[in-house]
């Protein structure tokens, strides 16, 4: 009887090892370039928990932010081998791989915060997602809002006469550098984590981000000016890689895409909150001072540019974009 027992004991236990290492979770990888004070990152953060609990654990999401994991180029690149399952390329970034995407990224290209909305659910998004899915492999889950894009500066920017042969700072894509092209500005591409230095140690004059970025990586404390020029509307794709997404199940995918979807409406909710307070909050301290401009003026320098020649997108797309009510 006490070795049947034994017998008994010792396949259970073989049992509990198989089914404990059957089901141990996949643990996956979200590599970003946002601050940890970040909503993109703190939603992130959120996601990654709700995906463990409505898989019941079989799947865990690690997130590295501040570029723990590289660049944005390096992350780019990594998705595209499963290297990393996730990351946030700005649309400039993704327009890269699939240039006609980046039409949500031109400097004015929408009206104002309703219209950007709408097209972010629109059937062109979504054809333009299809489009970056078969250019890349990867999958696009959600569009969160980053923020409205200003210019600081170490001098008063009110016209576009301004920024004429100003030195600022763009992220490594031709469509962030759009804008300051057609004011006159010298437009220097420089990793994002090196912007802060770049800034004090005079390399550029100037630099461009929404006013969360601005806070969250202290660029004021380098800079005199933010100019409220409001140029770019941007959104940061939520990207999944396909090697990882390929390999989920159709009940899978319509979680993660699912979870990621509402992860986006809490950053873009908490961005849009948090603009007013942070233009106050910004313009508090004696050595910064906030400036409100008058962007149609900046607006009409720089819309010209929406339909010039060697654009990368259609006008059919670009008709299409300015046809959402």
């Amino acid at each position: 009887m006490k070795s049947m027992i034994k017998c008994m004991v010792g396949a259970l236990a073989l049992i509990f090892c198989w089914v404990t290492i059957g089901g141990a979770a996949e643990v996956l990888k979200f590599g970003h370039v946002s601050e940890s004070t970040h909503p993109l990152h703190q939603w992130a953060v959120w996601a990654a928990q709700e995906i463990e609990k409505r898989t019941e654990g079989r799947y865990k999401i690690e997130v590295f932010p501040a570029s723990a994991l590289g660049k944005q180029a390096d992350l780019d690149e990594a998705l595209s081998m499963g290297a990393v399952d996730f990351s946030y390329p700005s649309v400039a970034f993704a327009a890269n791989a699939y240039p006609p995407i980046g039409i949500a990224a031109a400097p004015y290209m929408f009206r104002d915060m309703d219209h950007w909305k709408k097209f972010s659910n629109s059937d062109v998004f979504e054809k333009l997602a299809q489009g970056f899915y078969k250019s890349t492999g990867n999958v696009i889950l959600a569009n969160p809002f980053y923020g409205f894009r200003h210019v600081t500066s170490n001098k008063p920017i009110n016209t576009p006469e301004d920024m004429r042969g100003l030195k600022i700072r763009v992220p490594n894509a031709p469509l962030y550098k759009m804008f300051p092209d057609t004011v006159g500005a010298n437009s220097t591409p420089i990793a994002f984590a090196e912007v802060y230095l770049a800034l004090q140690q005079g390399v550029v004059d100037a630099q461009e981000n929404p006013l969360a970025v601005i806070k969250s990586k202290k660029f004021y404390e380098v800079q005199k000016y933010i100019n409220l020029t409001g140029h770019m509307m941007d959104s940061i794709f939520t990207v999944m890689s396909g090697v990882t997404w390929d390999r989920l199940s159709p009940k899978d995918q319509a979680i993660f895409k699912a979870v990621f979807q509402e992860a986006a409406n809490g950053v873009t909710q908490d961005v849009i909150a948090a603009e007013d307070a942070l233009a106050a909050e910004l313009n508090d301290p004696p050595e910064t001072t906030v400036l409100k401009v008058d962007r149609s003026l900046f607006r009409n320098a720089t819309v010209k540019a929406h339909t010039a020649k060697g654009v990368a997108w259609s006008k059919e797309i670009y008709d299409a974009v300015q046809a959402i009510r």
